[in-house]
């Protein structure tokens, strides 16, 4: 044993010798073969023999910067540019934003054959000033940013490959009847902060949009709610219109959707078992004119219905029975600014085993007074660290504020980023 142990030894030794010899040993340096070919699109056929042979960007736009580190990528964003420089063929990650772009031509995507993602967000471009079937011809566009520029129209024609589409903050007031034809891969559309109303939405343009799980309407001029969604659909957004009245099964066809917002609308009643949807598990109906409560799905965890006219929340209509194999998620409740002058029934906490914390806030009681219930938040199961901060809360009459929730209103962004 005393020998084989030796040679082990031994071997491992010679071993490291070698590895050592070799650790810095850079094969390309003796390689005399031509360059693979398989990528073209990476390597400079000029290049010095003392140069070491890796991916890089063949061309960078003067304009741009074009990082070693992420070769298929331009950066071209924040330089007060006013128009788009050529792209080279190999750059599939565009960024154009925050510049004086005012015009899309074509001739600068002449050879941006392999173009994913674009980003002109933050430009002064307007509908008429985009080449015709210039984002058309990029046949592996998968993302597209617009967001934050002037356009009066839905920039169509658009690839078949586009899969999120971004047009928030635009002045986009009409959707031609082919302006979302051919955009079968779409599963984000955002038309946010645009000029959209009722009778842009009558011929329900978003009905073929089989793939599509986010589509965001907030901040437009909608009174009713928009017709024939697919039922693909998972997150919605329709803040900031004026909703009054939504049809007790409009959700009938949209079993999919997890996050629904529908806050500073004009919503006053809302109808029994209108939102008894299995996977909901965020509901924001804030800022609007609701009296009473309603059922909501036992899978939902975060309830927003501040800044309402309710006088009292009946559990019994949000949890009509208690079914000990399917308990009840719900979290969180924000219930401030309506009319309450007592705290929620000991029974919600039966109905809701999970939940953790109610917001109570300010109450709307008398017309030109707040008032304050005993204590404006309730928490459970409460963490050390909780602990400390619900003492802290105490000492300081919880001064809690609407910036206090800003970061909870944001369950989920309108762009996804």
């Amino acid at each position: 044993m005393g020998i084989v142990s030796q040679l082990s030894i031994f071997h491992l030794l010679w071993a490291a010798m070698v590895f050592c010899q070799y650790e810095d040993y850079d094969f390309e340096d003796e390689y005399d073969g031509e360059p693979n070919h398989q990528y073209p699109y990476y390597f400079n056929p000029n290049t010095q023999a003392e140069v070491p042979r890796f991916p890089f960007p063949v061309e960078c736009a003067r304009e741009c910067f074009c990082p070693p580190g992420f070769p298929l990528s331009m950066y071209c964003d924040h330089r007060k540019l006013k128009r788009i420089p050529n792209i080279p063929n190999h750059v599939q990650q565009l960024y154009l934003q925050n510049n004086d772009i005012e015009a899309v031509p074509a001739g600068p995507f002449t050879n941006a054959t392999f173009l994913r993602e674009i980003n002109l967000s933050h430009n002064k471009i307007k509908f008429h000033m985009i080449d015709h079937g210039v984002f058309a011809k990029l046949s592996n566009l998968v993302q597209l940013h617009l967001q934050h520029n002037e356009l009066e129209e839905f920039p169509f024609p658009l690839p078949s490959s586009l899969e999120r589409l971004l047009l928030g903050s635009n002045q986009i007031s009409r959707l031609s009847g082919n302006s979302l034809e051919g955009l079968p891969n779409i599963t984000m559309l955002d038309l946010c902060n645009n000029l959209l109303d009722d009778s842009v939405l009558k011929g329900k343009p978003f009905s073929n949009m089989k793939n599509l799980m986010q589509l965001n309407l907030c901040n437009n001029k909608l009174r009713t709610m928009p017709p024939d969604l697919p039922s693909s659909l998972m997150y919605l957004s329709l803040e900031n219109n004026s909703i009054s009245y939504i049809p007790e099964n409009y959700f009938n066809r949209l079993p999919k959707i997890i996050a629904l917002r529908m806050s500073h609308n004009n919503l006053q009643n809302i109808a029994r078992n209108t939102f008894n949807l299995p996977n909901l598990l965020e509901l924001n109906l804030g800022h609007n004119k609701l009296k009473q409560v309603f059922y909501i799905p036992r899978s939902l965890q975060h309830l927003y219905i501040e800044d309402n006219d309710i006088e009292i929340v009946n559990i019994t209509l949000m949890c009509p029975s208690i079914d000990p194999m399917n308990i009840n998620q719900l979290t969180y409740i924000r219930v401030d600014q309506n009319k309450l002058t007592n705290p929620i029934s000991t029974y919600a906490f039966f109905c809701f085993p999970h939940i953790r914390a109610i917001y109570y806030g300010e109450q709307n009681v008398n017309v030109n007074k707040s008032t304050q219930l005993r204590i404006p938040v309730f928490r459970r199961f409460l963490t050390p660290e909780e602990y400390h901060e619900a003492e802290h809360d105490h000492e300081t009459h919880d001064h809690e504020t609407e910036e206090d929730h800003e970061a909870e209103d944001n369950y989920f962004h309108p762009y996804f980023q």
